[in-house]
């Protein structure tokens, strides 16, 4: 593998449930008119938890849930599990359909890790959003159609990369992933205008890789 080969995500298992049974769509913390209900699990946590908000933006349908696995997709607890699961409801089979659709493109075409050494293990997610959809609007307390730089990687990498990330543009830190994570990363969201988040994804790059090259310089 050479160095920023793009490390793809594989969906793992979809399913749709048309009419969620009422009393577990309580226990799901759904609405009254939340009736359909889409699953997906992933091999790669942050990938679909872009492609859920980006699922947002494409169909009539919220993230009801959304959680990474502990110790990650080599550790699953079973061959579909992969590193997450993600649900979308909303009130038709047609726009869960969509939503799912979307999910599943937006993660197989766009939401990648790329690789920062040619061993090809260590990854990392310099991740530019154009503008937010309402679930990372939510989750990081930021308006719907922000633009979000959205960087992850292992833990020492990450918080050196991340320090010079918000350093190197005119961003903020909306929200920030202490490690570890459940699956052992690190990393932050940052938000400002489009270009500033692009220059911010730029900077953690380069830091990253920059550690990569030389681990024990300083």
């Amino acid at each position: 593998m050479a160095i920023l080969d793009p490390v793809k995500p594989s969906i793992l298992a979809v399913r749709i449930i048309s009419n969620v049974d009422r009393g577990f769509a309580e226990k799901l913390g759904l609405t009254s008119d939340q009736r359909a209900l889409g699953l997906i699990t992933c091999d790669i946590d942050d990938s679909l938890y872009v492609a859920l908000d980006e699922a947002t933006k494409f169909a009539e349908v919220d993230v009801v849930y959304a959680k990474s696995f502990y110790a990650g997709s080599g550790h699953a607890s079973g061959p579909l599990s992969g590193e997450i699961i993600g649900m979308l409801a909303g009130p038709t089979p047609a726009e869960v359909r969509a939503g799912v659709d979307a999910c599943v493109a937006y993660a197989e075409e766009e939401a990648w890790f790329y690789s920062a050494n040619e061993a090809g293990d260590l990854a990392f997610f310099p991740h530019l959003i154009s503008s937010t959809g309402t679930y990372l609007s939510k989750e990081a307390g930021i308006p719907v159609g922000q633009p979000m730089a959205y960087l992850i990687a292992p833990p020492l990498e990450a918080t050196f990369a991340l320090d010079l990330a918000v350093k190197a543009a005119d961003v903020s830190v909306a929200t920030y992933f202490e490690p570890p994570s459940e699956t052992n990363y690190s990393g932050g969201w940052l938000t400002g205008s489009q270009s500033a988040c692009r220059a911010a994804c730029a900077a953690f790059q380069d830091a990253v890789l920059d550690v990569a090259a030389t681990p024990k310089k300083y």
